[in-house]
């Protein structure tokens, strides 16, 4: 499988933002112990070196696991950050907004593009440009009969829900129609980081894990 298959079989993603590299490796090794492999480690634009200091967390994970994690890198905001999350390993490149020359040089560089978007001309525009899968954000500001309706018209175009996911809502987003959801604060809490508790990590990763394949079973049923 690419990187979009293995998103959308697996339908969750789990955003690291704002974590240190030696723990975000101990992070992903629970993670992968509750059977969840995508992960997007974020860019901090509030840093004097973004580009250097996300590129490290990336290659750590990539050296660290290999193919067992699908990484992306997110909150890519330049085709400079998309030229460095290539580099260092990544997969995918996530956004929260529509540049078409993130888009653009995601593509050429064979990796898979998920931008940002609201609206259904921003959408289309996202998709127009070649992007994937396009990320609704924030998805929980909107609620399930936006998604709902969204759907109608755009059922060709792959959607990404971020904002508001966890194990009781992700079978509602994707009854509604959502394709792969993002979370990271409902799995790696910062307080489970701080203490070094990766059972909690696991555990919650697990309840996430879960509520998805739940719903996948009963829709076969």
């Amino acid at each position: 499988m690419n990187a979009k298959e293995r998103l959308l079989k697996e339908k969750l993603v789990i955003i690291a933002r704002g974590i240190p590299a030696e723990k975000l490796i101990r992070c992903c090794e629970a993670l992968l112990k509750a059977g969840v492999c995508c992960l997007e480690s974020t860019f901090d634009h509030r840093l004097e070196e973004p580009l250097a200091d996300n590129a490290k967390k990336l290659r750590a994970v990539r050296n660290a696991f290999g193919e067992q994690i699908c990484l992306g890198a997110g909150t890519v905001l330049t085709a400079d950050e998309v030229k460095a999350a290539y580099d260092a390993g990544a997969e995918y490149i996530i956004s929260p907004n529509t540049n078409p020359d993130v888009i653009h040089e995601t593509r050429k560089r064979g990796m898979i593009s998920i931008p940002g978007a609201m609206t259904p001309s921003e959408i289309c525009r996202a998709w127009e440009e070649g992007a994937d899968i396009v990320k609704l954000f924030p998805a929980d500001d909107m609620g399930m009969h936006y998604i709902e309706n969204l759907k109608g018209p755009l059922p060709h175009i792959p959607l990404m829900a971020t904002g508001g996911i966890n194990p009781a809502t992700l079978p509602i987003l994707l009854a509604h129609g959502v394709d792969v959801a993002g979370t990271g604060v409902s799995i790696l809490k910062k307080t489970f980081i701080e203490q070094d508790d990766y059972e909690a990590i696991e555990m919650l990763a697990r309840q996430h894990r879960d509520a998805i394949r739940l719903w996948e079973k009963e829709q076969t049923a």
